[in-house]
């Protein structure tokens, strides 16, 4: 019992030294000169390099938001590409200062894995695609049964695919693969009859397939998968700064303040508008998160607004071409909803 007794104080002590040890992010931050950024290998419209090596997509457009906020200066980041398996070990460890990979919101990595979540920058639902001149006449994922399936390990995708056809008694083969890469590129080669990942995830991957206009996304969505971006728990500063570039480029979009507008519109006379751009001597929207209070004019000059990001990477803008749906605002019947910038 003595021994039992001195573990527990022993592990309760150590738990303060670590979130002691984590509760200087910031610090850290501006002391090396940019933000160190977790991000998917190659996902397009999400994070991946683009012909000249610079990377791409909304997770990446999120990290120089926060950069921006920072710093004043949306180039202040550095990427870190992760597999799916090593994602979360990276920021445990402090090799990244954010998560920005396409991850899902669970409540095992709110809670086991120390996690926290700093908002929904894509709702997303697992989905399956076909090659439809292998399985022609399968339009339904209630056709797959006896299916080999191409899944990435370390997800939540693979639990998903496990309970879909459990639930629906269909057998299937998994074919399980560590890296998104190796992945892809047995589904092409025609080693497995499905893919399954996230709905957006499929329409980017479909863009690199040998054949593109061979393959068909399913219409069944299985799950549920709110995609965001992760931090540390232990650093409270920190995940507010993080949370709060995430409900600016939200309320930038909802009070029309674009990256071309916003220094015009730091001239307007609506108070919200001011009060959000920290135009107002007595407006203190930066101080307390230790910040600028023009922070997020910085971060708009940066990445533009929500809708900005998302139509330029996954949208009409780009080749993806996903319509907005339940990742519209909330006041064009979506999802999307930024807390009182006040």
């Amino acid at each position: 019992m003595k021994h039992t007794m001195i573990g527990i104080i022993g592990a309760a002590a150590f738990g303060v030294m670590a979130s002691a040890a984590s509760a200087a992010t910031l610090d850290d931050v501006k002391a090396k000169g940019f933000v160190q950024c977790g991000v998917n290998t190659a996902l397009a419209g999400f994070s991946a390099p683009d012909d000249k090596g610079d990377w791409t997509g909304l997770d990446v457009d999120f990290c120089r938001a926060v950069a921006a906020a920072v710093f004043g200066d949306g180039s202040k980041v550095k990427f870190t590409p992760l597999s799916a398996k090593d994602r979360f070990t990276a920021l445990q460890s402090g090799e990244v200062d954010i998560l920005s990979r396409n991850t899902t919101w669970t409540i095992n990595r709110d809670t086991a894995l120390g996690l926290n979540f700093a908002g929904v920058t894509y709702y997303d639902g697992q989905g399956f695609m076909i090659n439809a001149k292998k399985l022609p006449g399968v339009n339904s994922a209630l056709q797959l049964s006896g299916a080999s399936v191409c899944v990435q390990s370390g997800t939540t995708t693979e639990l998903n695919l496990a309970d879909f056809f459990k639930a629906n008694n269909l057998e299937y083969n998994p074919v399980v693969f560590e890296k998104v890469e190796e992945a892809n590129a047995a589904y092409d080669s025609g080693r497995c009859d499905a893919y399954t990942t996230d709905q957006s995830g499929l329409y980017a991957i479909r863009l690199t397939l040998a054949a593109p206009g061979d393959h068909v996304v399913l219409p069944e969505i299985i799950s549920k998968e709110p995609l965001g971006p992760a931090v540390r728990q232990g650093d409270d500063q920190w995940f507010d700064i993080v949370k709060w570039v995430y409900y600016a480029l939200l309320n930038a979009e909802e009070l029309g303040i674009t990256k071309a507008n916003v220094e015009e519109m730091k001239n307007s006379q609506n108070p919200e508008i001011k009060r959000v751009l920290g135009v107002e001597a007595e407006t203190k929207i930066g101080t307390d998160l230790g910040l600028t209070n023009d922070w997020v004019v910085n971060v708009i000059k940066a990445t533009g607004n929500y809708g900005e990001i998302f139509e330029n990477n996954v949208g009409a803008g780009s080749p993806l071409k996903i319509s907005r749906g339940i990742n519209a605002l909330w006041t064009k019947g979506g999802l999307q909803y930024g807390m009182p910038i006040r």
